[in-house]
């Protein structure tokens, strides 16, 4: 199975109109035509969202049915990305560098089953942007102008893995409760003081704890800054809606890097710091200490689903910089460049006061 960056777009759809191309408008649930104003509404399916039984599919895995892709690899970047119809040139959306077109290949990915339509409009994004730009401490004056200067945002859905499981767990381990005493020592000056110190009273524990893990969201893209990309979440995941084409209509969608079983794993280790913590609470007392731990897993469940964000890369200074809004919350995260003369006068300026103030402390 192919695991790189893919961008899908679905088929176009045409006006029943003027024939124009119709586009999908975020916060609504209809494709609107740009030329003659003709809305056409998207029949979202009242079906449940599907959930996978991850260990039956995994065995099947390799005879699932798949989505084939005719994809154009970024020679820069390494993004794979689908092109629509006659276009002759387009530029990487993920670090801003031209595309050679004439270098496709064909992939095959699992189609989604879900995903949150986008909400905030592109204006509402750059807005959303330009407004956390002027927040940033040490960044260029000029920032905002290279940001501008770029001009539009692309929407792209990016690929998520969700995972239920219900746990199990058994643990050993101690408890620590602290009690304090008073003790004598000789001080300093050699003379008998008293004083309180708090020591520590383990007791050897065992238990039980268990959870029901819904929805642990694993994103399984690498095209973006993970530390950014986390700091998007929340996301409303009570609001997917199956997977329907016609949302992407005027979007792009980009398919896992990260492929199902990794996902699982990094599901599991994300599980485990919050078992952890179940243990110690289990536990009890002031300190905790774990020895051992043992869980077993059931009932997992997974989802590939799509989740909405702006996305823009820019130039400055010859260095590609990259930043996303959260296509349902407006939330913006990104990569910035720092001024080096702000932060140089900055430190100049800290300096010039302490000596001030040392000059003063010491002749006045």
């Amino acid at each position: 199975m192919n695991e790189k960056n893919i961008q899908a777009n679905p088929n176009k759809i045409k006006c029943t109109k003027c024939g124009a191309m119709l586009s999908f408008v975020p916060g609504t649930t209809s494709l609107t035509c740009e030329y003659c104003g003709n809305v056409n509404p998207i029949e979202i399916s009242q079906e449940k969202i599907e959930e996978i039984a991850y260990e039956e599919f995994i065995r099947t895995v390799d005879t699932a049915p798949k989505l084939e892709l005719t994809v154009v690899e970024c020679q820069s970047c390494g993004a794979t990305t689908t092109l629509d119809e006659g276009v002759v040139a387009e530029t990487c959306d993920f670090c801003a560098t031209p595309l050679v077109l004439d270098q496709t290949q064909t992939a095959q990915i699992i189609e989604p089953k879900s995903l949150l339509p986008f909400k905030i409009a592109e204006k509402e994004g750059m807005d959303a942007y330009l407004k956390w730009l002027k927040k940033l401490w040490w960044a260029p004056n000029n920032l905002s102008k290279a940001a501008r200067r770029n001009g539009k945002l692309s929407g792209i859905y990016i690929p998520y893995w969700t995972f239920d499981a219900q746990t199990s767990t058994t643990y050993s381990g101690q408890r620590g409760d602290d009690y304090r005493e008073t003790e004598r020592y000789t001080n300093s000056e050699g003379k008998e003081a008293t004083r309180t110190v708090t020591k520590t009273r383990w007791t050897s524990v065992s238990g039980y704890v268990s959870r029901f893990f819904n929805d642990m969201l694993i994103v399984a893209s690498k095209s973006l800054p993970e530390k950014h990309i986390d700091k998007l979440e929340p996301w409303d995941l009570q609001n997917l809606v199956p997977y329907d084409k016609q949302f992407l209509v005027g979007f792009k969608a980009e398919t896992y890097q990260t492929d199902l079983e990794t996902g699982y794993n990094e599901a599991q280790y994300k599980m485990e710091v919050i078992i952890d913590s179940d243990i110690r609470s289990d536990i009890g007392g002031d300190r905790q200490q774990v020895t051992s731990s043992n869980t077993s897993y059931s009932s997992i469940y997974f989802k590939h689903i799509l989740l909405p964000i702006w996305l823009s890369a820019y130039r400055y200074n010859d260095k590609v910089y990259r930043f996303m809004v959260n296509g349902r919350t407006g939330e913006v995260q990104g990569e910035r460049p720092y001024s080096w003369i702000k932060i140089t006068l900055a430190i100049l300026a800290v300096i010039a006061i302490f000596a001030a103030i040392y000059y003063y402390s010491e002749y006045y």
